[in-house]
């Protein structure tokens, strides 16, 4: 069943130059029990779609056009009211940066207690310390530790303390905004690992926001290439890995480290980001681009299917 479904989204930023184009009419949707991710460089808006679901863009960002139907209701239509119950209730999100995410001057359980207390504020007292405990069970963090203040904690264990606040109330959605980033190699594992058993044992859906296309793969079963505010590949974790078709996936997958020594060597880019508060008529990755036409300059791509689950915004590296 499909729990999200994101139609013609547009979401821009005032700025002193205009307004930029952050995400420019893209759709998707996410079914119950799944996992998707969306990747791509930094500043293509991965994390503008994520805070858009969320109902949190800055003061200077706006959904200019489409809607985000969630079990069949419109989030865009929302009151800011309305939305506060549907975050965290339904959807919640993992931010970015934990020790940025958790308050210095409290202490960690009783962080994981008041977002519980916000959305059910009837909630016993010992039905609400068992909650915290299973929590604290869930994400593997021991229970003498619950007394403990953030500075207290490993990355790693910052991390897994965001992951249980996530889930404090039971929602459907989890949002992980780049869950991993500055942990080592070895603590990035056992997050994603701990992610994935938590996405089984819970049976929730997941949106994974990556740079890393790598570790997309890893946790996701869909995978959604962004550059410059569009998807411009979409499907399956196979069909993306094993038959890219744009040409900005492949070289995606020509960045990631392998331990198979006959890896060719990367793709390098050429060219220039496009403006978005401008940006180009034609392709946006047309600069860039080793496979680009005259026509692709000038002419809007469009999505070909290239299967009933994966298509591209190409008219270059499109299989015909």
């Amino acid at each position: 069943m499909t729990l999200l479904s994101v139609e013609n989204l547009c979401v821009g930023y005032q700025t002193k130059n205009g307004v930029l184009k952050a995400v420019d009419n893209i759709s998707f949707h996410l079914e119950e029990g799944r996992s998707l991710g969306f990747v791509g460089e930094s500043g293509c808006g991965k994390t503008t779609v994520g805070m858009a679901l969320m109902g949190l863009l800055p003061e200077n960002g706006k959904i200019a056009q489409g809607r985000i139907l969630f079990d069949g209701r419109d989030l865009v239509q929302l009151s800011d009211e309305a939305m506060r119950a549907v975050r965290w209730n339904d959807i919640a999100m993992i931010f970015q940066a934990a020790m940025n995410a958790l308050n210095p001057v409290h202490r960690v359980q009783e962080q994981i207690r008041e977002a519980i207390v916000a959305h059910h504020p009837e909630t016993p007292q010992g039905e609400l310390q068992r909650r915290v405990e299973m929590l604290f069970d869930l994400v593997e963090i021991p229970r003498d530790r619950m007394q403990d203040f953030p500075h207290q904690f490993s990355g790693g264990m910052k991390q897994r303390a965001i992951i249980a606040m996530a889930l404090a109330c039971d929602p459907r959605l989890v949002i992980a905004d780049e869950p991993t980033t500055a942990l080592d190699v070895i603590v990035q594992d056992q997050i994603l690992q701990e992610i994935k058993i938590i996405q089984d044992q819970m049976n929730i859906s997941v949106l994974f926001i990556s740079h890393d296309i790598a570790v997309v793969a890893d946790v996701c079963h869909d995978i959604a290439v962004m550059f410059a505010g569009q998807i411009v590949e979409f499907g399956s974790r196979e069909e993306v890995f094993e038959t890219p078709i744009h040409p900005y996936t492949r070289l995606l997958l020509s960045s990631y480290l392998t331990l198979d020594g006959d890896k060719p060597e990367p793709l390098a880019f050429s060219g220039k980001t496009p403006n978005l508060i401008r940006p180009p008529l034609g392709c946006r990755f047309y600069e860039q681009c080793s496979q680009a036409t005259t026509a692709c300059e000038n002419n809007v791509p469009e999505f070909r299917q290239v299967s009933p689950t994966h298509r591209a915004l190409c008219n270059a590296g499109v299989i015909p």
